[in-house]
Parts: C-alpha cells; structure tokens; sequence
C-alpha cells in the first residue's frame, strides 16, 4: 500500500477518571472497536504513558507496544504540546498555564523543566519507534500580534531567536535520533502561520528535525489558504490532525471572537464532515506531496459528543485516505519509445 496511514486517533481530548476513557486498555479497546488504527498518545500525563519510564527503557516501549499491538493498534506519535508551550512562555501566561508545570518555577526554572520533558519525550519516541513527535512552540511574542501599540524595531527578530535558543537542544538531540519535531501551526503560540513558520525555519538555519503537524482547521479561523499550504510547505509536513472547522463571521463578531464562548465565535471547531475543510482536497494534496504518515483525528467540536466524534471520524478517515497509484491511467495505449520513433512522430527527418 502506498498510502498514509489511518485512522487514528488523538487521545488527550477523551481521557476521564471513567471507564473505559481511564487507561491505555480501556481506552484503547473503546477506539479500536470504532475502527481506529492507531493512537497519539500525550507524554504530559501518566495517566495512559510514563514517559520517564519509555524514555529509560525500551522493555517498556515493547511492552507498551504489545499491548497495542494486541488491540490491533500501533502508537502514531507521542504528543509533547504542553511541554512545548511552557518552553518558551510569557510571564502574562505563567497563572493561566499553571496547571501544567511543577508549582513555584521562574522562567528559567520552567526552560529547564521543559527542555528535560522534551527531551524524555525524544527519546522516547525513539524507543517506541516512531518518528515524528507533535508539539506547540510556546509564545513570548503572541501579546504583539496586533501591532498596536507599534511594535519596537526588532521585537520579533529578537523573540524569534529565543525561541529558538530555547528549541536548539531540542532539535539538536531529535536530530540525532532521527525525529521530526512537529510544530502545530497553533494561534497562541508564535510559530502560527506559514509566514512564522518560515521566520522560525530561518533562525533555525532549515534544521533538518524543524516539520510541520498540518492542522487545516487552524487555517480556517485565520482564513489561511489551508490547501496552497500544503503546496508550499509539503516537504515539511510530518504530521497530520484531521480537525474540521467553520467561519462564519456576522455583523457582531469576526476571527477575533469577541471573547466570547466556542458556541458563539465565527470560528468555530466541528467534527468531521460539519464544518467546512475540504478533505477530499486536503487528502489529495497531502497524498501528491508525498505524505505517508498518519491521519489522526483531533476532536474539539463545541456541538457534538466526544462519543459521537469519535464514533464518526474513524469511518470519516477511512473514506478518504488514497491508496497512490504507481501506474498511469493511460499506460494500455502506450508503447516502448526510442528517439528514432519520437522523431517520426514529430514528423522530423535527419
């Protein structure tokens, strides 16, 4: 088969303290009976995955691994967003993103915690075999988004180059185990759009572990040409989350929100097949860039269940992964060529 591969399934959105969202078995049986292939497994959480434990010994990746295997799943990637966003984190945010970094760290106490979580979680993703490691880049510029009040002459250059001292050790290490660090072009976090994505690639001098986890629905609240994205960045793209999305701006609110609740902002999240992403497109074009990875469903629909999304996206994914053709449709009426018959063809003559 020379396809991506699918379908599979983020798991962070779906764990509970209940059966059967409470552990990697229970939760694995749940998704594998509604058709997924495979799973994004969070390494911010020990609720389903230590990851001191994988990233210490490959005895326990294998038996991680076995126990998917005998779900009939594989692990698709190991997610590290959260260690991600907390690397390079504006003070603004240090309250609000509490909850996800040990209590009582500075910045600097917090650089040094996630630069080790992320870490762990490369090597990790080594030991489990995997190849691609999805992520947030942490904001220190995002409050500067709008440029008002006018941004001081190099702001962003300099917040670009920390974002990259920061990332460096990262990739450095990704690099030598060969993992693609996926950023997701995520509003909330600097690396946002093709054009941040392109400013961090400079600072980072093209560093080869530098990819892209593709995210059309991001696209959609930004009103960024999510599938010309993928003409322009393909070759970067390492992962991919299968989000649909709506915008639909009113006399009241536009991409901005207006601060108001999922349910009443013009971009809004949906589950597969309600909002308005081009799939069959998106499948398209990620399958002529050469994409093989997984298709993996992230559900943050502000309608649906989660039961429902999952129940949905898995048949939804499934109806649209390709199988790439190695032969051409046309290739019955053609024939061995040679230059002396090309010639005759274009009727030319020595």
């Amino acid at each position: 088969m020379n396809s991506m591969k699918g379908p599979g399934i983020c798991l962070p959105q779906f764990l509970r303290d209940k059966k059967p969202y409470n552990t990697l078995e229970n939760i694995g049986k749940w998704v594998a009976g509604l058709g997924y292939k495979g799973v994004q497994i969070p390494t911010w959480t020990k609720q389903v995955f230590d990851v001191d434990k994988a990233a210490a010994s490959k005895t326990y990746c294998r038996e991680i691994k076995g126990k998917l295997k005998d779900m009939g799943l594989d692990a698709t990637e190991l997610g590290a967003f959260v260690q991600g966003q907390v690397l390079a984190m504006h003070p603004a945010y240090e309250t609000a993103f509490g909850a996800f970094y040990p209590e009582g760290l500075d910045d600097k106490g917090r650089v040094g915690w996630a630069t080790e979580e992320l870490k762990k979680a490369v090597v990790a993703s080594a030991n489990m075999g995997l190849s691609t490691m999805p992520v947030l880049s942490g904001a220190l510029a995002w409050h500067m988004l709008y440029p008002w009040p006018q941004r001081p002459d190099g702001l962003i250059t300099m917040a670009f180059k920390e974002l990259w001292k920061r990332w460096r050790p990262v990739m450095n290490l990704a690099r030598e185990h060969g993992i693609k660090v996926a950023f997701e072009l995520h509003p909330g976090s600097d690396v946002f759009d093709g054009a941040t994505f392109e400013m961090f690639l400079d600072v980072a001098r093209n560093h080869p572990a530098v990819a892209i986890n593709y995210d059309p629905s991001h696209f959609v609240l930004q009103q960024l040409d999510y599938c010309e994205f993928i003409q322009l960045y393909g070759e970067r793209i390492a992962g991919f989350h299968v989000k649909d999305a709506e915008f639909r701006p009113s006399g009241r609110v536009g991409v901005y929100g207006g601060y108001q609740g999922w349910a009443q902002r013009a971009g809004r999240f949906r589950s597969l097949g309600d909002g308005q992403v081009d799939f069959s497109r998106v499948f398209t074009l990620l399958t002529e860039a050469g994409y093989r990875g997984w298709a993996v469903l992230e559900w943050e629909c502000c309608v649906k269940s989660p039961e429902q999304g999952a129940a949905e996206g898995a048949p939804f994914i499934a109806g649209h992964l390709i199988d790439a053709t190695e032969v051409a449709f046309d290739d019955f009426a053609g024939g061995k060529s040679n230059d002396e018959l090309n010639k005759k063809i274009l009727g030319l003559t020595n």
